[in-house]
């Protein structure tokens, strides 16, 4: 009897533990996921679908979660005429930038959610783009209202580091009002149901 007794308590301990941390479903009609990359002479900016994402969201906190992102349709807002705005999409899926006929998707995932309050949060997690894997650490805030969880955040990541080094500075000279940053934005919005 003893035995039944501490494995009903084992187990009713372990689904109990189970049941603190489950993924959230994020709705992506209202997520998205907004990019900005500057040059010596502007910026440029658009958006990339989300494919799929969770988080994992445990007493009203984030403790995980992840993003893919589809590089296949990424779009470039900032630009109004059909022919530049078409070329530079080309470009940034072309082999100079993301690759995307053998890299159609990036990824981001949660290693790491660290908050006291719960509502201002360091997101560490890994990058994946072109296949390249790097450590990623961002201020990320996050509200909870009701049954909805919408966390917010910038990554800012060198995109060097992703073998992305078209026009940088940091690889060719003599580029100069050619050259582009290596630093690229991501601004996040995940919009979840707990």
């Amino acid at each position: 009897m003893k035995l039944i007794t501490t494995l009903v308590l084992g187990l009713s301990a372990f689904f109990a533990a189970a049941e603190l941390v489950a993924p959230a479903t994020v709705n992506k009609a209202e997520s998205q996921i907004r990019w900005e990359a500057s040059k010596v002479t502007g910026t440029h900016w658009g958006y990339v679908p989300m494919k799929n994402a969770t988080l994992d969201v445990s007493g009203g906190k984030i403790t995980g979660g992840s993003f893919d992102m589809d590089m296949v349709n990424l779009t470039v807002e900032d630009l109004t005429d059909a022919e530049s705005k078409g070329k530079l999409t080309v470009h940034l899926k072309s082999d100079d930038f993301f690759s995307v006929g053998k890299f159609n998707t990036s990824t981001f995932k949660i290693t790491e959610a660290k908050s006291n309050n719960g509502k201002d949060y360091t997101i560490t997690g890994n990058l994946t783009i072109k296949g390249i894997t790097q450590k990623i650490s961002f201020p990320a805030k996050v509200a909870v209202a009701g049954k909805k969880v919408t966390a917010t955040g910038q990554i800012t990541f060198d995109r060097t580091k992703f073998e992305i080094k078209f026009r940088s500075g940091s690889y060719f000279e003599n580029l100069a009002d050619k050259m582009i940053y290596d630093e690229v934005k991501l601004n996040v919005k995940l919009v979840a149901a707990i």
